[in-house]
């Protein structure tokens, strides 16, 4: 079946280079104005264990989609006034969310995202324009101001679609590593043969792994190679003491995400879903992990 055309002019957005100077810009700002890291981690999600932009971007919308409703009914402009301008309200915690994680995107990602960010901001720069006319008793240009802006953001929510469903913006991509490794143990080599303080990469069957042998004891840590965030090779990445409860870290090279070695855990985002983390033993001087839930 042929793609429909709206899909393929947005994929040729993917490799609109001319963007980038503007892409550039936009991922600085995203780094500079959403601090400190415990802000950016709230609003990319990593208490909630998955994106929070998604969930907030409800609110207005759906203040927006009731206003519009109500502008047919006879009567109901104070209403539709009130949702309005919930609606522009409600909106700043969902760019908040969405400017965060712009700046840790692939460069693909972030041209979309700043055409689908261009189509939002107008959509609220016209709803604020049309809760200002409806004040002042225009309620016919409001409406007007009101629809058009609905138009516009049903074209960025379309390409906030194509961020997620088309590009994985946001999506786990560690949840396949269950599906593709074999229940029971599985030996990775000799134990001494694996370099002690360092990361070192490893596979199982085919998924590829990061081990971490330490100086200081027998423990051995093995998580999923490949970043959850945006699939980033975690063993070229930096490992870290991190505190007394959390153990050795390790922080993603593309966009530092930083994970427990010990167990998976998010510690800092962008990343919201944890590494798969395998259990480990030696028998018979060999390293041999196990992922619980696999297959």
């Amino acid at each position: 079946m042929k793609t429909l055309a709206p899909v393929a002019a947005v994929d040729v957005l993917e490799d609109a280079t001319w963007l980038d100077p503007v892409v550039a810009i936009e991922q600085k700002l995203s780094h500079a104005l959403i601090q400190p890291q415990w802000l950016r981690d709230i609003l990319h999600g990593v208490p909630q264990g998955h994106p929070l932009h998604p969930v907030l971007v409800q609110l207005p919308l759906g203040a927006w989609f009731s206003a519009a409703f109500l502008d047919l009914v006879p009567g109901s402009e104070d209403a539709s006034r009130r949702l309005v301008g919930a609606g522009v309200v409600a909106s700043v915690p969902a760019v908040a969310a969405g400017y965060a994680d712009y700046g840790d995107l692939h460069e693909q990602q972030m041209r979309v995202g700043l055409v689908h960010a261009g189509a939002n901001f107008t959509a609220i720069g016209l709803y604020s324009v049309s809760w200002l006319a409806r004040r002042s008793g225009r309620h016919g240009l409001g409406k007007v101001l009101s629809f058009a802006g609905l138009s516009i953001a049903g074209l960025g929510g379309y390409l906030g679609g194509h961020l997620s469903f088309r590009q994985a913006s946001g999506v786990n991509h560690a949840e396949d590593v269950p599906h593709r490794v074999e229940p029971g143990w599985h030996s990775l080599g000799p134990v001494d043969e694996l370099p002690t303080g360092t990361l070192a990469r490893r596979t199982v069957g085919e998924v590829p792994v990061v081990v971490l042998r330490q100086e200081s004891s027998d423990a051995v840590f093995v998580l999923a190679d490949a970043c959850s965030h945006l699939a980033g090779p975690l063993h070229e990445g930096e490992l870290t003491s991190g505190t007394p409860g959390e153990g050795p870290c390790i922080t993603c090279p593309w966009h530092g995400s930083t994970f427990s070695l010990r167990d998976g855990a998010v510690l800092n985002g962008p990343a919201t879903a944890p590494q798969p983390s395998f259990d480990t033993r030696v028998v018979d001087g060999r390293l041999e992990v196990s992922l619980p839930g696999a297959g």
